[in-house]
């Protein structure tokens, strides 16, 4: 049984009247399990909308392989409900990236935000990376995509998982939100902030946000907050639109900290967006809830329209705790797009050796490989060598984890690819594939690390050289083939024990 701390349940029995036994009550019902899936694996993915028609073929797969039933998240077209039973973390499938293991609730979050291909967009507090890689799914590959992390050890993980779910243009940055906000002025389409809260809507299944929750953390969470949405509203371009978004139901950290925002800053106002019909609405009164009674807040009409934000409460819907809001900054037809420095990319006439090694590689392994060398943004880190998203700007300077897209390794006279590059791969695009069943003993193997005997039958390609290991039709890593054995580069960080 799940003891709530007891200023949480009287402030909540406040603000909900008739509705809070149904709220308390809902603690002690099973938390769901939620996955979203990754439509940057899939062809269809890449060139078109994935809608809600084109997931069933393949959730009936992963049904199948996972021997569980998944079920539609209504707000979330990408997202299912998956049983208790299931163990999808510790499925081939989750290696290649084909979904990300994400709270339901949480889902909604990018679906509001609406990223198209080609935009600019941020997510300022991204770790651990469901909502920078549903970002990512939905740029398609177009476009550029900033994850940052303030925390390093959590930036790590942020890194990783954008890795594994095969993203191309994005970049993941450990720094302060302010310091970013210098390199990139009125720079982005769209801006997540998650911001870090008191964590009430996790309390179902966090025992450490229940120990360590109390007012006066309520009241320190909702001061950083308002720091960090004032930072991101300098890196907005005039017409963009800024997501906010909580795990907690404390006021102070949702509809008064929106308000807050707007009273500083005009030039922003809340979107009328539709949500889902499982999404509660903000509440006015709820905006000047705990304020000093000697201090009233100044009436203002409509209260810059507070009912706009969306509440996500776990007695109305099949997910925890989560308050959205969506914000719109005003247009300003006479402002340019400021000129910006780009980075010190590598010269194709200066970096012979490195574009000859690479040339090299790209010929013997991809089918389409001038599209790939034709690209300019190439810089290299010691013997690291990226391929950045165009649009990134110079980052001298700046905490960088991940650049771009880490393509491999220069060796002596030759090219190692990354493990990166080959996750971003569809093995349509790779001359040399290698397929392995996803509920086989081969693939288990091959996540272990060990070499494995080539099966002709299996190869489509060359007998010798790079060759792009996948199980089901999705990219795992790479092998080097020589001699009938698979010698295997799967990363031994990541190997199976």
């Amino acid at each position: 049984m799940i003891t709530l701390p007891e200023a949480f349940k009287v402030r909540m029995r406040e603000l909900l009247g008739d509705e809070y036994d149904r709220f308390e009550a809902s603690y002690e019902k099973e938390r769901v399990q939620g996955l979203r899936f990754n439509s940057l694996k899939s062809e269809e993915g890449k060139e078109e909308d994935w809608e809600q028609g084109s997931v069933p073929k393949l959730a009936a797969l992963v049904e199948k392989r996972l021997g569980t039933e998944l079920s539609p998240v209504l707000w979330a077209k990408e997202g299912y409900y998956y049983g208790a039973e299931a163990r999808p973390g510790k499925h081939p499938y989750h290696e290649a990236g084909l979904y990300y293991i994400q709270e339901p609730s949480a889902m909604a979050v990018v679906e509001l935000l609406d990223p198209r291909p080609g935009e600019r967009v941020l997510d300022l507090c991204a770790a651990p990376g469901g909502k920078s890689s549903h970002i990512a799914s939905r740029l398609k590959g177009q476009g550029f995509l900033l994850s940052n992390e303030i925390h390093p050890a959590r930036a790590r993980i942020l890194s990783q998982n954008m890795e594994r779910m095969g993203v191309k243009n994005g970049v993941v940055t450990n720094e302060e939100p302010g310091r970013l906000a210098e390199y990139f002025p009125e720079f982005f389409d769209r801006i997540v902030v998650d911001a870090p809260c008191s964590g009430e809507g996790m309390f179902r299944k966090d025992e450490e946000a229940r120990s360590q929750w109390s007012p006066d953390h309520v009241k320190m969470c909702a001061a950083r907050q308002g720091q960090i949405l004032d930072q991101a509203a300098r890196m907005i371009r005039p017409g963009g639109r800024l997501v906010y978004s909580t795990c907690t139901f404390a006021p102070e950290e949702n509809e008064q900290a929106i308000l807050d925002f707007l009273e500083r800053h005009e030039e922003f106002s809340l979107e009328d967006e539709k949500g889902c019909e499982k999404f509660s609405h903000g509440k006015r009164e709820w905006a000047g809830f705990g304020y000093d009674e000697k201090k009233p807040r100044e009436e203002k009409g409509d209260y810059y329209h507070i009912e706009r934000t969306f509440r996500l409460l776990p007695h109305r819907l099949e997910g925890e705790g989560h308050f959205i809001a969506v914000l719109k900054r005003r247009e300003d037809p006479g402002m340019g797009e400021p000129r910006r420095k780009s980075p010190a990319y590598l010269d194709h006439g200066k970096d012979r050796e490195v574009f000859a090694c690479l040339e090299s590689f790209l010929k013997e392994t991809l089918k389409d490989w001038k599209v790939w060398f034709k690209r300019r943004e190439y810089v290299m880190f010691k013997d690291q060598l990226y391929l950045l998203p165009p649009q990134m700007p110079d980052f001298k300077g700046m905490r960088v984890l991940r650049p771009g897209l880490h393509l491999g390794t220069m060796k002596k006279n030759r090219f190692e690819p990354s493990h990166a590059l080959a996750l971003t791969l569809l093995p349509g695009e790779a001359k040399n594939v290698y397929e392995m069943a996803s509920d086989g003993r081969e693939v288990i193997s091959y996540l272990k690390g060990e070499a494995l005997a080539c099966q002709p039958e299996q190869l489509t390609g060359a007998e010798k050289g790079w060759v792009l290991m996948c199980t089901d039709g999705w990219s795992l890593g790479w092998c080097k083939l020589t001699g009938g054995i698979l010698k295997n580069h799967y990363p031994k960080g990541l190997r199976w024990m």
